[in-house]
């Protein structure tokens, strides 16, 4: 159990800390929040358990949700061919990385992943399958905010008594886009920030960095 806890202590803690603290954390105070909206309009208030399969709790959560995905599989994607000279976050410009071998080369080695040693399409996808799974969460949860954030809309509108919208309606509308892009250009803002703090900037122990005694040159970590 110590071995196991030593070798996954960095998932265990962050996926910990999103379902105990965060997402809970959210839950409780959107639920409050939207509690006193909902009393406010003489409504009955919604019990914890309700609010969880709401719109409101799903929009909230898919417009955080889709952002990151993005933001994550774009620089995935733009870390293969775009480079930024001394971060620890890009690859060395001027010279081949490992992670550009190509694993036909070695197709046979006993310990690679199945799909290296399968080949064809299968080893096409596996090599481009980190980015297109943050795509794939990506386009999933942008689909859920559009989704939700109509029902939202129209809990709102049937409230003032206006007419409802169609998921297409809503989709040519600015609300789910304001939402969405309010969320994208704080992602890129911080991996942005990532990059070119990373060149200058030193944090011991941590992979995401360059070793404190690296000049500012040095790129990759």
């Amino acid at each position: 159990m110590k071995r196991f806890w030593r070798e996954n202590s960095l998932s265990i803690v962050m996926l910990g800390m999103f379902f105990l603290l965060f997402i809970f954390g959210q839950a409780y105070t959107g639920w409050r929040e939207n509690n006193d909206d909902r009393v406010q309009h003489g409504l009955r208030p919604h019990a914890f358990s309700e609010y969880l399969v709401s719109a409101h709790f799903a929009e909230a959560t898919m417009e955080n949700w889709e952002s990151e995905f993005l933001q994550g599989g774009v620089f995935i994607l733009f870390t293969v061919f775009l480079y930024q000279k001394g971060s620890a976050e890009s690859k060395d410009p001027d010279k081949r990385e490992e992670v550009d071998r190509d694993p036909r080369r070695i197709r046979d080695k006993r310990d690679a992943p199945w799909p290296v040693r399968r080949g064809g399409w299968v080893l096409k996808l596996y090599e481009n399958s980190l980015s297109l799974a943050f795509f794939l969460l990506f386009l999933i949860s942008f689909f859920l905010h559009a989704v939700s954030g109509r029902l939202e809309y129209n809990e709102e509108q049937a409230l003032h008594g206006a007419s409802a919208v169609s998921l297409g309606g809503s989709m040519t509308g600015s609300r789910v886009w304001f939402e969405s892009f309010q969320n994208w250009q704080s992602e890129f803002l911080a991996i942005g920030c990532m990059v070119m703090f990373s060149v200058y900037l030193r944090q011991k122990g941590s992979p995401e960095s360059k070793p404190v005694d690296a000049p500012h040159s040095q790129t990759g970590s």
